[in-house]
């Protein structure tokens, strides 16, 4: 599992990003995020991003496919701001970058390409309480210890549970979050979620669906 979460302190935020659709890859507050970096227009996003605020967008499209996204191609409505805490460049151009998430937004409207790249107006006034620096709290950790090593055992997940027993409740669920390999819209919907409360909860109810199902691709209706 190569998903975490880490504190961030956010500076003034941009009233434009550019974003990154990529379906399954969940970026959420705090949280770190890999990504190999290689089609032409995602190049030149992080190009530019690095050469500014080094804030990008993290999108879901509404619809999974192979292959790369169209440029067309419908976003949720909501994603999660990110910025570039580390980044390298390797020997074939690709960029090697960690986004470290700063907070959710709501797109406002989608604006011109740039270098052949989406950007989006975004407001972040419904997601203030993403920048609180107060611990969050998921009260039932039993629970989810008992779903994910079951559904770990289900899906051929290796990992060693024990080593996520110290983990703060948010670092915990939102790390679980991230890396487990939940359908596009469900990653969605655990975005969506008003806070990691409600996010736990109902990726206990998301594992123990799969697990019951016994078929990784199985995935809830929308939340």
């Amino acid at each position: 599992m190569n998903a975490g979460v880490s504190d961030f302190s956010a500076g003034p935020l941009p009233e434009v990003l550019p974003v990154f659709p990529l379906g399954g890859a969940l970026l959420l507050p705090r949280g770190m995020l890999p990504l190999n970096i290689f089609e032409p227009r995602y190049l030149n996003m992080v190009a530019d991003a690095l050469a500014a605020e080094r804030i990008i967008g993290m999108v879901q499209p509404r619809e999974s496919g192979l292959g790369p996204i169209p440029d067309d191609a419908p976003i949720y409505q909501v994603g999660c701001a990110g910025r570039i805490t580390s980044f390298s460049e390797g020997d074939d151009g690709r960029y090697l970058i960690k986004l470290t998430g700063i907070t959710r937004f709501s797109i406002a409207s989608e604006l011109e390409p740039v270098r052949g790249y989406r950007r989006v107006a975004v407001d972040y006034d419904e997601f203030a309480a993403d920048l609180s620096n107060e611990a969050a709290s998921f009260a039932d950790r039993g629970r989810l210890f008992k779903v994910v090593e079951r559904y770990f055992e289900a899906t051929g997940i290796e990992a060693d549970c024990r080593t996520m027993e110290a983990l703060p409740d948010e670092t915990l669920v939102s790390a679980l979050a991230m890396a487990c390999p939940l359908e596009p819209r469900d990653k969605q919907a655990l975005l969506e979620c008003a806070g990691v409360a409600e996010r736990g909860a109902f990726l206990c109810d998301l594992m123990e669906f799969r697990t019951r199902a016994g078929d990784r691709d199985s995935s809830l209706p929308q939340h």
